[in-house]
């Protein structure tokens, strides 16, 4: 898992150094709280443009998200190049990337004949739209959706619709919807 979060970070920040040197008024960075999409179950998102004098232009998405209850846990960090095309407050949002996951679960895998049912407990698996074989993991996303944007910044929204896949498939379904902010 640390090989994973440090070549995220090391990916993340020649771009995160690149905008902190830059002192432009137009709005392009954004902070955001999605549920499903990339992070799969919920993250909380920080979304920057490469060139911060155009919205419609490339960018680079990193979260974090997850839950511990119990004796069960899940953490993904999504790291995400995407793509605004459009106009005023409307764009057409489309990208590429990589979920990082690491999980403990108890799932128990139960078999069963003629003589009865017993059940054998399972550490180094867990099913979040596909299956996931192991922790620490990765699974690959696509993301295509609509994301409003206010001109000048403020309050904004999306909704995307995000293909997952792994080494068990390839799930086309699976979607996500935030709300955030764009400063």
């Amino acid at each position: 898992m640390n090989r994973y979060l440090l070549i995220a970070c090391l990916i993340c920040l020649p771009f995160w150094l690149h905008a902190q040197h830059q002192s432009v008024d137009s709005p392009h960075r954004a902070v955001y709280f999605e549920i499903g999409g990339s992070g799969l179950i919920y993250t909380f998102n920080y979304d920057v443009r490469f060139d911060p004098t155009r919205l419609d232009s490339w960018g680079i998405k990193v979260g974090a998200g997850g839950y511990w209850i119990n004796d069960r846990g899940f953490f993904s960090v999504p790291l995400e190049v995407n793509r605004l095309f459009g106009n005023g407050p409307h764009y057409f949002e489309m990208g590429a990337g990589i979920t990082f996951l690491a999980f403990r679960s108890n799932r128990y895998l139960w078999t069963c004949d003629e003589s009865g049912c017993t059940s054998s407990l399972q550490h180094d698996r867990t099913e979040i739209v596909l299956p996931i074989n192991g922790s620490p993991n990765a699974m690959g996303t696509l993301n295509f959706g609509y994301r409003r944007i206010p001109i000048g910044g403020g309050m904004s929204w999306k909704i995307n619709l995000t293909p997952l896949y792994n080494q068990n498939g390839f799930w086309p379904l699976f979607a996500g919807a935030g709300i955030g902010y764009v400063f």
